[in-house]
């Protein structure tokens, strides 16, 4: 835990942790914050809560031990949700999908869906006069009753290597989900009760399949980086490509696995790209803008012959936040 305005160290939290897993950086997750603790998730299946002031551990979970969950070649990576009092994990195993008391940790509800817990985080949207707990395994994507786990619907996406990573994207009454081996899908939520009507496929020349990041979607457009690396713009409802362009992402055209992250800010986007470059956007239907662009950080990690930084920055106070496996900065966007 760090002082925002300064960088200092308020407090750490270590732990001793063999890793066993391809890529051996890390962790994945993100921390997740709720009021006085944190929650985080190691690439092997740690979970702790963790008091926010001072970093003392509360209650902590093992997924190997605790539920005999294997570890994914790439580890855990989907972050730990906070739905009210429950604090909602994917390990896998013999429990799948996990509730537990976000308090104690103690175990409210399982859902055996899976032995392999894939790689991206529950979310929860409102759909079908229901609220609707969302996981992407590795061969579907369910939705759940947030309140006692039972499924209400499902859909078969198997990317491949097992690699769902990107949160499914609500737009209006549409759910996307997409990943490594052009495989996407576009459902159509009902209106009526917890369903969904499958609207169309990706394929090689259509949509979008992001490895590394989860698209965005507005006015009709999703936008987001495609396995080759480059930020596409994508007609939601045909799944047609509008138009393309590396110069936000990687330097390397069909780079494998090219990575940028995408949030918006206001009426522009903010993208950090693998190679450590912020770049200030317009997206529009019509195409990319670059506002300006800045290098911010160095790569540190290897992947495919080339040297990446893969770690989503953090945006607060007219800033942005942003680590490698070195350092952590603090910029400002305040101009």
């Amino acid at each position: 835990c760090l002082d925002a305005k300064t960088g200092e160290e308020v407090w750490k939290h270590t732990y001793d942790c063999s890793y066993k897993v391809s890529y051996p950086a890390g962790p994945r997750c993100t921390p997740t914050v709720d009021g006085d603790r944190v929650y985080t998730l190691g690439t092997m299946g740690h979970l702790y809560c963790l008091d926010a002031k001072t970093g003392k551990p509360l209650w902590s979970k093992d997924f190997v031990k605790d539920y005999g969950a294997t570890v994914a070649i790439w580890g855990y990576c989907g972050h730990p949700l906070v739905d009210g009092k429950q604090l909602i994990v994917i390990p896998g195993g013999d429990a799948g999908v996990v509730a537990l008391d976000k308090m104690t940790g103690k175990e409210l509800w399982r859902s055996p869906l899976s032995k392999d817990a894939g790689y991206a985080p529950p979310s929860i949207i409102e759909a079908g006069g229901k609220r609707q707990l969302i996981v992407w395994l590795p061969e579907k994507i369910h939705g759940l009753n947030p309140e006692d786990g039972k499924e209400y619907w499902n859909v078969e996406l198997k990317p491949a290597y097992g690699m769902s990573i990107m949160a499914p994207r609500k737009f209006g009454d549409y759910l996307f989900a997409g990943g490594i081996g052009f495989k996407s899908v576009l459902l159509k939520l009902d209106k009526e009760k917890p369903g969904v009507t499958e609207v169309w496929r990706g394929k090689r020349d259509t949509s979008i399949s992001p490895v590394n990041m989860t698209p965005l979607i507005e006015n009709g457009v999703i936008y987001g980086v495609d396995q080759p690396g480059e930020l596409r713009g994508v007609d939601l409802e045909s799944g047609k490509r509008l138009w393309q362009t590396y110069a936000p992402t990687t330097t390397k055209k069909n780079a494998n696995s090219g990575t940028a992250f995408l949030v918006k800010a206001g009426d522009r986007y903010i993208l950090f790209g693998e190679t450590g470059r912020l770049t200030l956007a317009k997206l529009t239907r019509e195409g990319y803008t670059e506002i300006d662009a800045a290098d911010i950080l160095k790569p540190t990690t290897k992947a495919f012959d080339r040297d990446v930084v893969w770690s989503h920055p953090a945006f607060a106070n007219k800033c942005v936040f942003a680590r490698n496996d070195k350092e952590i900065i603090c910029v400002s966007l305040a101009k």
